[in-house]
C-alpha cells in the first residue's frame, strides 16, 4: 500500500468489518483515496488496517480510534484530519447497533438513539467545517429500510411485522438527520432556532445557507453480511458486504446525484 498522500479523504466509521470495511477497500482499490478507518475497538481496528495493507491495494489508509459515543473522539479526529488534511471529501456515517445492550429498555433505548442517530449527528457536526473545504463534499449515511415510516405501516413490506423498536425508532431519526442535513447544506436553506425566529442561527452554530455544495445521501444497503445482527449471515441469505458497496460506489462516483437528499437503496427509492 504506497504511502503517497491521496488526493481524496475519507472518514469511515464501524469500518472494521463488513460494510464499512468493504468500503475501505473499494476506495482504496480505486488509488487515489486516503482512508480513516474509524473502529471503537482499536485491536478490531488494527486487524482490518493489516488486512488492507497486505493487500498491496494502491491507495493509502491509517486507523482512528473512534467511538460516536465519545464527544472526546469526536473533537479529536476532527481536529486532527483538518490538521493533517485541511479537508474532509466523504464522511460514510456507517456505524450502528441494532441489538443495544443494557439492563432495561431504556437503557437499550438510549444507547441505540446514542449510536445510531446522536453519534452521527455530532460528529458530522465537528467535521462540515472541513467538509466544506473539499470541492465535492459528500455525506452517505447507512441506514436501513426498517427506519422508514411509510414501510412500516404497509403490510406487504418484508418490514412490516420485525419489531426491533429501539433500532427503527433510532434509524428514523437518523433519516430525519439526514433529510435536515440536506435541505441545510445540500439546498442552502437558511435555518433558525425555533426558539429565536429571527435568530438565522441553526443547529450547527452557525448561520446557515452558506454552503450549497454538499450532497447528502441516505442509503439502505438492505439485509447484507455484517455484525449487525445474529443473522446478518449468508446461510440467512444475506447478501455480501461487495455487492452491497458496489451499489454505494454509485453515491462516491456521482452517478446517483439525482437522487441526492432521497432515502435509496441499492436500486430505487423508499418513501421516508
Amino acid at each position: 500500500m504506497t504511502s503517497v498522500v491521496a488526493k481524496e479523504i475519507a472518514l469511515i466509521t464501524g469500518a472494521n468489518s463488513g460494510i464499512g470495511f468493504e468500503i475501505a477497500h473499494q476506495l482504496l482499490q480505486k488509488g487515489t483515496y486516503h482512508v480513516f478507518l474509524g473502529s471503537r475497538n482499536t485491536s478490531k481496528g488494527s486487524a482490518a488496517l493489516q488486512d488492507l495493507q497486505a493487500r498491496n491495494l494502491p491507495g493509502s489508509a491509517e486507523l482512528m480510534h473512534l467511538d460516536v459515543q465519545s464527544d472526546d473522539h469526536i473533537n479529536q479526529a476532527a481536529a486532527y484530519i483538518r490538521e493533517k488534511h485541511g479537508k474532509l471529501d466523504i464522511l460514510f456515517n456507517n456505524a450502528a447497533v441494532a441489538l443495544p445492550e443494557g439492563a432495561t429498555e431504556r437503557e437499550r433505548m438510549a444507547a441505540a438513539f446514542d449510536i445510531n442517530a446522536t453519534g452521527p449527528w455530532l460528529l458530522t457536526k465537528a467535521l462540515i467545517p472541513i467538509l466544506k473545504k473539499s470541492e465535492n463534499p459528500r455525506i452517505i449515511n447507512i441506514s436501513s429500510g426498517a427506519g422508514s415510516i411509510g414501510r412500516r405501516l404497509f403490510p406487504e413490506s418484508p418490514m412490516y411485522k420485525i419489531q426491533g423498536i429501539p433500532y427503527r425508532a433510532s434509524k428514523v431519526a437518523f433519516n430525519m438527520l439526514t433529510a435536515c442535513l440536506y435541505v441545510e447544506f445540500g439546498l442552502g436553506v437558511k435555518q433558525t432556532d425555533a426558539t429565536e425566529p429571527e435568530s438565522g442561527k441553526d443547529d450547527t452554530g452557525a448561520v446557515g445557507g452558506t454552503d450549497a455544495r454538499i450532497k447528502v445521501f441516505c442509503f439502505d444497503p438492505g439485509f447484507t453480511v455484517s455484525n449487525l445482527g445474529p443473522y446478518n449471515k449468508q446461510e440467512f441469505g444475506a447478501r455480501s458486504a461487495e455487492k452491497t458497496v458496489d451499489s454505494i460506489m454509485e453515491l462516491v462516483e456521482g452517478k446517483r446525484d439525482a437522487e441526492v437528499g432521497k432515502f435509496i437503496h441499492n436500486s430505487g427509492g423508499y418513501p421516508w
